[in-house]
């Protein structure tokens, strides 16, 4: 609502006006990030008097190992705005999987969040409900916000969203029908489509890199040697030329890449392939950014002698702290310096 994407409307011809100037135009919020999302669909509904909103989470905690349930008094808010604020506010609760959420828990919710004694038996059917949608849908988040009593003692959710685990998806297929590619980062539409997992970023070093704690160890060292990265990406075991040849596709649609650094720890994986698909890359896709490459593992010799011998301006690296530095250096000094670095690889 507060981005603008909510409008109150007192007339049937009033919701067609509004309608029009919403179809086709771009909604900027929290979620969206600064390009915002194109505006396809518009949900009518009826406008309900309110008299108190309330904000309810349901979300995996790793801490934990438990779904946890996160309220507070102050719906219509960003929970982060909430926690950063004013962190007393927030109500939590750990749901232990062996026996599910429990009354009480749900009336010391309730209590904590100040609810009328009389709507405390409704409160303990909506936290019970949500509960049950999370659990049986796979989800990973349930989000209610806000959570609203109305003027006549209901209680009613106004907007909620749910994400799901997509793992999970094919138990689920009446969830898959619902997915609107619309609404998704165009690079993440064709990262799955093409079997890899891809999340874009702010920064300008993008990363390929194989098995997602790998990659998420990369995006931390690249961010301790003074760099940001543009991307998470996984190319999984199946590190084939042809899937790097794809990474590399990717990585360099988005405009702000400065820098590329791929980072592959080969078990199942063979460097050479790996080496392979980077040069098959090189050659196939106009790159414009310095690349560097770090390769350990299986056949790692074999790589590194198909990258030296490619004659492609490639910089290698030995370490994974090494090839952070290195990217971060070849991002902040551009292209003119390239030869520097190439010389000591």
């Amino acid at each position: 609502g507060k981005a603008g994407g909510v409008k109150l409307c007192r007339s049937d011809n009033e919701i067609f006006t509004i309608c029009e100037s919403l179809f086709g135009h771009k909604l900027v919020t929290h979620q969206t990030g600064a390009e915002g999302k194109g505006i396809y669909r518009v949900y009518v509904e009826a406008a309900v008097p309110i008299e108190r909103e309330i904000y309810l989470g349901l979300v995996l905690d790793r801490t934990s190992q438990r779904v946890m349930i996160v309220a507070s008094a102050e719906g219509g808010m960003e929970i982060e705005d909430i926690s950063a604020e004013r962190p007393d506010s927030i109500v939590r609760a750990t749901v232990e999987p062996a026996v599910g959420l429990q009354d009480f828990q749900c009336r010391q919710i309730a209590f904590k969040l100040g609810i009328d004694p009389a709507l405390t038996q409704s409160m303990v059917r909506t936290l019970k409900g949500a509960y049950r949608a999370f659990r049986e849908y796979d989800a990973t988040m349930v989000e209610i916000n806000p959570l609203v009593i109305t003027g006549d003692n209901r209680i009613l959710a106004l907007d909620a969203k749910m994400t799901f685990d997509d793992n999970a998806l094919f138990r689920h297929p009446n969830i898959s029908e619902l997915r609107d590619k619309s609404q998704e980062d165009p690079r993440e539409s064709r990262a799955a489509d093409r079997g890899l997992s891809y999340v874009g970023l702010e920064g300008n070093i993008g990363c390929i890199v194989n098995g997602a704690g790998l990659a998420m160890a990369t995006m931390d060292t690249i961010k301790l040697a003074g760099g940001e990265p543009a991307n998470f990406l996984d190319i999984g075991g199946g590190a084939t030329p042809e899937r790097v040849t794809k990474a590399f596709r990717l990585v360099l649609s988005d405009s702000n890449v400065q820098a590329v650094l791929v980072n592959i720890f080969a078990g199942i994986n063979r460097c050479d392939w790996v080496a392979e698909g980077v040069v098959q890359a090189l050659r196939q896709v106009s790159v414009n950014v310095p690349v560097i490459v770090r390769l350990a593992g299986t056949n790692v010799e074999a790589g590194q002698k198909i990258l030296a011998k490619s004659g492609l301006p490639i910089i290698r690296a030995t370490t994974l702290n090494e090839a952070a530095e290195r990217s971060v250096a070849a991002w902040k000094s551009g292209n003119s310096d390239l030869k520097k670095l190439r010389a000591v690889t």
